[in-house]
């Protein structure tokens, strides 16, 4: 998504001189999901409540490409139980996710912050796909029955960027607002940096960026 935080990782790579493309899609192709691609995203789509046959993505859309690399940029409505839930299946056990640990945490620890921005009815239900798979949500705020489609739909889809990225032969790259990075002496977080960042935090986060594309 276009907003603050891309926009400046955008003027980051940009000063740095990075060979990047910005704003990439991916045209995904359905021949490379295979037997166990398909099982793995049925169950994490069952375990969501999910009924009938589960959506597939046609296109990826991500912030930005370096080489083999994708970067996502995940706001706070990416960190909720049912986040959690997709990261307990089998695919992040037999695959390894660098982000896979601490996303894990984060959804544990910050739900409270994703309930702060995602009430609004729009996100908590959704697209018209979320009521179709997922049934018609609760109220805001009232996780019991079907909870909030919205949320859910939006954490099977993670799972399906998790999961076409590497069929497709990519590293994903997912940067969120709860990252911390040692400067000056002390952590602070990614967002926090990113709002107005000086000169020399700038050339940090370039240079903290580019290792991990490295």
């Amino acid at each position: 998504m276009d907003h603050l935080m891309t926009r400046q990782l955008d003027l980051i790579l940009k000063q740095g001189g990075a060979d990047y493309d910005w704003q990439f899609e991916l045209e995904v192709n359905p021949k490379f999901l295979e037997s166990k691609g398909k099982r793995w995203l049925k169950e994490i789509f069952e375990a969501l409540g999910g009924v009938g046959a589960f959506p597939l993505l046609e296109k990826l859309k991500f912030d930005f490409k370096i080489g083999r690399y994708l970067i996502l940029w995940d706001d706070e409505l990416h960190f909720n139980r049912y986040r959690l839930s997709t990261l307990k299946s089998e695919m992040y056990i037999e695959w390894t996710f660098p982000f896979f640990e601490s996303y894990k945490r984060l959804c544990r620890t910050f739900e409270k912050e994703c309930l702060k921005v995602g009430l609004q009815q729009r996100i908590w239900n959704g697209p018209p796909v979320a009521k179709n798979v997922f049934g018609p949500a609760e109220e805001s705020g009232d996780f019991s029955g079907n909870g909030a489609t919205g949320w859910k739909l939006l954490a099977y889809n993670d799972a399906q960027y998790d999961l076409q990225t590497r069929l497709h032969g990519y590293k994903l790259i997912r940067l969120c607002p709860y990252e911390t990075i040692m400067t000056g002496g002390s952590l602070k977080r990614l967002d926090h940096l990113l709002i107005n960042p000086k000169e020399d935090q700038r050339s940090m986060l370039y240079n903290w960026l580019m290792r991990k594309v490295g």
